[in-house]
């Protein structure tokens, strides 16, 4: 069989991926209001009322501005940590109690066809996650607000067939950014905060050498970054181990307010 993975919206503005194996169809976030997120899923053929749950990675806005809109509208249960169902209570409005489910970072389960492995990530949410999403023999992960590549996330990830990885700024471009305030720019920077360029290209060669066939970069910022700078560090960072993106590999970014096309991967 085959997995599908849609990046709908992906960056500091919002959030949005789409997961489909066999009749399983998930949302990761929705970070975007109810409207472009059901129009983003349209344009792909997918009904909104045919997805299957929608998994929270953590409470900030960019992840979870439509999940109350979207879990009401079209009855969709909504997946989230005891500590992230906390933090967000009053910021997505009533969710239904037979629309609530609970899991924890490290505990597998199933959902449908689609096996889930949440993974703790480092950055400064209640109790913030990435996923891993296994079909079959096939998997994707989502590995975005990250303060850092830790060994952790490097365990739970490496081998994915597919990845969405943060690259978030260019820490020089947000250093010299007249918009954030000081604090602003230290959380971003902190090791709870967000992915740079250069260190999630070196993330990237570590996960090419484990396998990963295919690499989005993701989440990036508005204001911080663009996805030339993003793609252009990326690729010269695999290109000093002699790893050629469109011959190696598949190497591409998610974009932030266009719905990325749908990626299918097959087993080798």
């Amino acid at each position: 069989m085959e997995m599908y993975f849609c990046p709908l919206f992906s960056g500091s503005s919002g959030n949005a991926l789409f997961c489909q194996y066999g009749n399983t169809r998930l949302l990761i976030d929705a970070g975007k209001p109810g409207r472009p997120i059901e129009e983003a899923l349209r344009s792909i053929g997918v009904a909104p009322e045919t997805l299957s749950g929608i998994l929270v990675t953590h409470e900030h806005s960019d992840h979870i501005a439509g999940v109350g809109v979207l879990a009401r509208r079209f009855s969709l249960p909504v997946y989230a940590t005891p500590g992230t169902w906390m933090a967000m209570e009053g910021k997505i409005g009533k969710i239904p109690g037979h629309l609530r489910r609970e899991f924890y970072a490290g505990r597998d389960f199933w959902l449908g066809d689609i096996g889930v492995v949440p993974f703790g990530i480092p950055h400064d949410a209640a109790d913030p996650v990435g996923f891993r999403l296994y079909g079959g023999s096939l998997s994707v992960s989502t590995a975005t607000d990250l303060g850092h590549f830790s060994r952790e996330v490097y365990d739970q990830i490496a081998g994915s067939s597919l990845i969405l990885l943060e690259s978030n700024h260019d820490p020089e471009m947000l250093r010299m950014n007249p918009h954030y305030n000081t604090v602003l720019k230290a959380r971003i920077l902190g090791d709870r905060g967000h992915l740079s360029n250069e260190i999630c290209a070196r993330a990237l060669i570590s996960l090419v050498a484990a396998g990963t066939g295919t690499v989005l970069l993701g989440h990036l910022s508005g204001e911080n970054n663009t996805p030339e700078l993003a793609m252009r560090v990326s690729r010269e960072a695999l290109a000093t181990e002699g790893i050629l993106p469109g011959r190696d590999m598949t190497l591409d970014v998610a974009l932030r307010d266009t719905t990325g096309p749908v990626y299918t991967i097959r087993e080798k």
